[in-house]
């Protein structure tokens, strides 16, 4: 018997969206697609918890970028 596929996580899904919004501004400050793509993954549980925090996209690009 086939397994049903799981409806994704709509959290999950709305970080992997908002991740997508600070990387293409990382894009736009300079950073190559690779790099932000990068600095994200090695970064994921400070991202997550900006996210979880409440901060916009832009101001957690901001935040990155004045590190």
């Amino acid at each position: 018997m086939a397994r049903k596929p799981e409806a994704p996580d709509p959290d999950e899904v709305a970080l992997i969206q908002w991740c997508t919004e600070v990387e293409e501004l990382f894009v736009a400050a300079g950073a190559s697609r690779e790099e932000s793509q990068q600095h994200i993954e090695d970064e994921a549980e400070w991202f997550t918890d900006m996210f979880y925090e409440g901060l916009t996209p832009a101001e957690a690009a901001k935040a990155a970028l004045n590190q």
